[in-house]
């Protein structure tokens, strides 16, 4: 009796062993570089909101961004003017993407971001691609990334990829540019993160 049980049991550790070794791989979490990384600041100067992520929203710099930028000065500078021109209390976007597609964390997420135009961002995760596509068209690099940051928004949150929309969605405004915009009106982005996610 030992013996089949001893045997069963073996069984079914193969079987275990061989079921979770079937399954597909979780997809990896992007690399994103903190906001210490960058050498910015976590002090709030400025009101802020709490809010629950309901929406991913695509915006774009609409500033020329030259690649070879250092983008860790650009940022450092948003979060600067951000505070001491707007009065918001840190930069308005939650990740930011640069021309070689690395991934910046801006304002903590769990706060509502701020926009320039008279939509309300509350409940939106806020991604901005750095540069002007109303003038350039994004690289792959800044593609995959954004794809990349998308999907990992949509499954935290629980954000359906069809609902990705962007900045002019909601707001009179080119944003995120003539370029960029097409990636969200043809549902790209939307495919892209679902087969990811």
């Amino acid at each position: 009796m030992p013996r089949a049980l001893n045997f069963l049991l073996a069984l079914f550790v193969t079987a275990t062993l061989v079921g979770c070794a079937s399954q597909a791989p979780r997809a990896s979490e992007p690399l994103i570089i903190s906001v210490e990384e960058w050498g910015g600041s976590r002090i709030n100067v400025g009101p802020t909101r709490k809010h629950e992520i309901k929406h991913i929203t695509l915006h774009h710099g609409g500033v020329d961004f030259l690649k070879g930028t250092d983008t860790a000065h650009h940022l450092r500078n948003l979060q600067a003017w951000s505070r001491n021109t707007r009065g918001w209390p840190d930069i308005p976007y939650h990740y930011l993407i640069d021309p070689d597609g690395n991934i910046y964390e801006g304002r903590d997420i769990t706060l509502a971001g701020d926009t320039n135009t008279e939509y309300d961002p509350t409940g939106h995760a806020l991604i901005v691609v750095l540069g002007n596509f109303d003038k350039v068209e994004p690289n792959a690099a800044q593609i995959d990334a954004t794809v990349a940051v998308m999907a990992l928004l949509a499954k935290r949150y629980n954000v359906v990829p069809t609902t990705i929309q962007s900045h002019r969605d909601y707001a009179k405004t080119s944003c995120p540019g003539a370029n960029l915009y097409p990636y969200i009106a043809s549902g790209e982005f939307a495919r892209r993160v679902a087969a990811k996610i």
